[in-house]
């Protein structure tokens, strides 16, 4: 997700907080937390796919995200 998104994120929720959304901006808000939260989820399931954990004597094992998408 690119910064400008996030900058539009940011924004809509400052005037949620202050004035109030159209429901188009409540619309473009959703969308955005959306596309926000699966970009996360994306990023932590590649994270966990190339994490291992090294028990004590030595054997690596694979974490993985559990998902099975």
């Amino acid at each position: 997700m690119d910064q400008k998104k996030i900058d539009r994120i940011n924004e809509l929720a400052k005037k949620s907080k202050a004035e109030g959304l159209t429901e188009a901006e409540k619309k473009e808000q959703t969308e955005l937390r959306n596309e926000y939260r699966h970009a996360v989820v994306g990023n932590l399931n590649v994270q966990l796919e190339n994490t291992y954990i090294v028990t004590p004597d030595g054997k690596k094992r694979k974490v993985g995200s559990g998902s099975k998408r």
